[in-house]
């Protein structure tokens, strides 16, 4: 079946946009072809610096003919709704056909072809593409993130005929800008349009353009017995700023490698798009960088290397100067400076968030196992460095900074430590710290966001998240959890964030109770979330979370647990015994309150499976609260697996609403019995099955 090519060719496109855009030509191709009852085989997109291209394999040569039938209104419905059906589908009464009462229309439409589908497409989306920024170029109305200079439009070899703002559609394209012949060059398919293209130095694929970086550079570092240093990111970034990447090995003067690493790093990275070079046998980084250019020098790169390390030095004289300068203030300054600096309107200066950082820390580091005049200090110094000279020139050092800074003015390690990883873990794949003292300060730091926000309404609502709050709720999970740290949320946790608020006279738009209750709601949402890309049950947790406990690691256990239990044949017969109890007592509870008192064993002709259960009841309550009590959850369990067959038989055996009143009441009992020695390990009523 015919092939379908698309070049969109214009000036340089920003490389943060590129992949994004070719999602955007994806989705909006699709969705126009689709709606034309089009279908294909493959569609692949492709992304560069200065072209989007979009190919696809087996598309026919034209929409097939539909047959549609419409449902509309009722044969009795008012005049004015058979009307507006009419107007709607363009047919007139007697062309409706009449069935059970309510009119249809069939309406056939004939497949149009796919040129005019996709002449049309292109246009719309050219018109309405979503770009975060775009342009107007000339005279003309038409906007693009750069002005387009070109556009190929093919299917089945043959060019698709169409204008957009002067902008003629054909089968020419260009080569790299430097490197190539210069001269446009038409294109038969995707085939021959790819192989020109690479004959004239442009790599389509950003796969094929990341390989090539990667390859090269990590020869030529191999070549002088160093290693690249590995940044997912950055390769992205300069995948997306070459079409025909050519890595080159630069030096720089080995004085600037008494900088932290990490400033010599994001100088490299944030201000000249350069890779950092380890020496394998050494600690730390080789006076070296490697940068990719977008051409193949004459010499070999010697020039380029040269120019790019003089623009580096430059960069790391102005850090080192920051770097020399904040040693000469220090953080009483810093802190000083704080207090002149707002954090929020309704939440007071960054001092005042220090301070109520500061009490919270120190509140939280015996339940972690942490000293708490350290933690109290490292908290104290914890945001002083976004007063610093390099914090402000490079703020993706908040934290990194501090930590240098605390160690040269003599604090101990564990403090610089926790002044360093406070803001840990900043995302799912970022790591958890877990020495004591910062791990109370990093919990103390995102519980004071959350319940300061929470406390002034900035609630996260839908997709909008302003201020990172589902962010800092999974951090203190994950602090939480993988330091084992046995914090109760509601008596621990929002408690004491709540006393520093209060203490620093914030107003709060909700009381206490009401805080709380959304707080937990808040948190127990974010470890469903969390549990379930575990492969855990959101339905599990909701039935943990019912029983009101808020220590999130024996939570967690129980959850582990409870889907343990629920695997097994015993686990998932005994949850369908139990929705069948459930049911019996929410039908007996509509009609009046439940008997109360002890289960009776030894009546007048009582079945033995009736007996047999109230026996296996009270001795699976007695081991479910000997397990609890210990957290022993998967004995817990073991004890209600032993309720399984004395469950089943008295279902089978025992009729519950018998004529004799007292033979009913006990039996009813009985199931209470159950459904609440079950109810001590988690509410089965929530699990679905």
């Amino acid at each position: 079946m015919p092939q379908l090519l698309l070049e969109i060719f214009s000036e340089e496109i920003p490389a943060r946009m590129q992949q994004g855009a070719a999602r955007d030509l994806e989705r909006m191709v699709s969705e126009r072809l689709k709606a034309a009852g089009l279908t294909w085989e493959a569609l692949n997109v492709f992304a560069g610096p200065r072209r989007l291209t979009l190919v696809i394999d087996g598309l026919p040569v034209a929409a097939e003919d539909r047959n549609e039938e419409v449902k509309g209104p009722k044969t009795s419905a008012p005049a004015q709704a058979l009307e507006g059906f009419l107007r709607k589908t363009g047919l007139t009464q007697d062309q409706l056909v009449e069935r059970d009462g309510v009119w249809f229309a069939e309406i056939s439409s004939k497949g149009r072809q796919t040129t005019e589908v996709f002449a049309e497409a292109v246009d719309q989306i050219v018109r309405s593409f979503p770009w975060p920024k775009s342009m107007r170029w000339g005279t003309g109305s038409l906007r693009w993130v750069r002005p387009i200079k070109r556009i190929i439009a093919l299917f089945d070899g043959a060019v698709v005929p169409f204008e957009i703002d002067g902008i003629q559609s054909g089968d020419v394209t260009e080569g790299h800008r430097f490197l190539g012949s210069g001269k446009p060059f038409a294109v038969k398919d995707f085939a021959d349009y790819r192989a020109k293209l690479e004959r004239d130095f442009v790599l389509l694929d950003v796969a094929d353009r990341k390989l090539r970086i990667l390859e090269a550079a990590k020869a030529a570092c191999a070549a002088r017995g160093l290693a690249l240093v590995d940044d997912d990111g950055l390769l992205d970034e300069v995948a997306g700023l070459a079409e025909w990447p050519t890595p080159i090995l630069g030096d720089m003067d080995p004085q600037f490698l008494s900088l932290p690493p990490e400033v010599v790093r994001l100088s490299m990275k944030v201000h000249q798009k350069y890779f950092a070079v380890r020496d394998p046998s050494k600690d730390g980084l080789a006076p070296n960088f490697l940068v990719v250019a977008n051409v193949e020098a004459t010499d070999g790169g010697k020039a380029l290397a040269a120019g790019n390390s003089r623009v580096l030095s430059a960069r790391l004289n102005d850090a080192r100067f920051f770097w020399d300068e904040d040693q000469k203030v220090g953080f009483d300054a810093w802190n000083d400076k704080l207090k002149g600096v707002t954090f929020h309107a309704k939440l007071g200066t960054l001092a005042e968030r220090v301070d109520r950082i500061a009490a919270l820390a120190r509140e939280i580091a015996p339940l972690v196992g942490a000293d708490a005049a350290q933690a109290e200090q490292a908290a104290r110094l914890s945001k002083a460095d976004l007063a610093s000279g390099m914090v402000s020139e490079f703020p993706e050092l908040q934290g990194v900074m501090g930590g240098y800074y605390a160690r040269l003015a003599g604090y101990p390690d564990a403090v610089a430590d926790a002044v360093r990883d406070h803001y840990k873990p900043q995302g799912p794949g970022d790591s958890v710290p877990t020495a004591p003292v910062t791990v109370a300060v990093a919990i103390a730091e995102k519980l004071d966001t959350l319940v300061g926000f929470f406390a002034i309404d900035e609630k996260p609502t839908g997709s909008r998240d302003p201020y990172a709050l589902r962010r800092a709720a999974l951090g203190v999970i994950r602090l939480v959890l993988e330091n084992s740290a046995r914090i109760g949320l509601r008596r621990d946790a929002f408690s004491a964030a709540m006393a520093a608020l209060e203490k620093g006279n914030v107003q709060r738009a909700v009381d206490k109770l009401s805080l709380e209750t959304e707080l937990g709601a808040f948190f127990a949402d974010r470890l469903t979330v969390l549990l379930r890309d575990q492969g855990q049950r959101h339905d599990l947790v909701a039935a943990v979370f019912a029983l009101g406990d808020d220590d999130l690691v024996r939570i967690v256990r129980r959850v582990e647990a409870l889907a343990a239990f629920l695997a097994t044949d015993d686990g998932a017969n005994l949850l369908a015994g139990y929705k069948r109890a459930s049911n019996i007592l929410k039908a007996e509870e509509k009609k009046g309150p439940l008997p109360e008192g002890a289960v009776a064993t030894g009546l007048a002709n009582q079945p033995a499976e009736e007996t047999a259960l109230a026996f296996a009841a009270a001795a699976a309550a007695t081991a479910v609260d000997a397990a609890l009590e210990t957290e022993d959850f998967a004995a817990a369990m073991t004890a209600l697996a032993a309720l399984r067959g004395p469950v089943d038989a008295f279902f089978t055996g025992v009729m519950v609403n018998s004529d004799v009143a007292e033979e009913r009441e006990n039996r009813l009992k009985l199931l209470g019995q159950v459904r609440g020695v079950m109810g001590r390990v988690a509410d089965f009523g929530q699990i679905a099955g």
